[in-house]
């Protein structure tokens, strides 16, 4: 029971700073996954200022490549850490996967 109420006290230090800093940036606080974990990945679709539009990634496989598809389609590597960036696209609909098909997710829209 002691070892149960130090791991809580510990998690309540970890999560109250980034619960403080707002909900967006809470959920994007930490984008690491631990081995053997779920996958985290996450997609976000924004339409930029001259018309087309802007898919990013996190939470992806480190160093991989991802496929996108929908509106437009191609593939694109991820960082070290997981994330990628596409600018001018056209359309805003898209569906982003790993290469060997695990993780599938559908881009959300992020609206201004």
């Amino acid at each position: 029971m002691m070892n149960r109420t130090r791991r809580l006290t510990a998690l309540t230090f970890l999560v109250a700073p980034a619960l403080a800093l707002g909900p967006a940036l809470a959920a994007h606080a930490s984008t690491t996954t631990a081995p053997g974990a779920a996958s985290r990945a996450a997609c976000h679709v924004e339409k930029e200022s001259n018309g087309k539009y802007h898919v990013w990634g996190v939470g992806w496989p480190g160093g991989t490549k991802v496929t996108y598809s929908g509106s437009a389609s191609g593939t694109v590597s991820t960082d070290k850490s997981g994330r990628f960036d596409i600018d001018g696209l056209s359309g805003s609909k898209f569906v982003v996967k790993t290469g060997n098909g695990k993780t599938k997710v559908t881009c959300a829209m992020v609206h201004h």
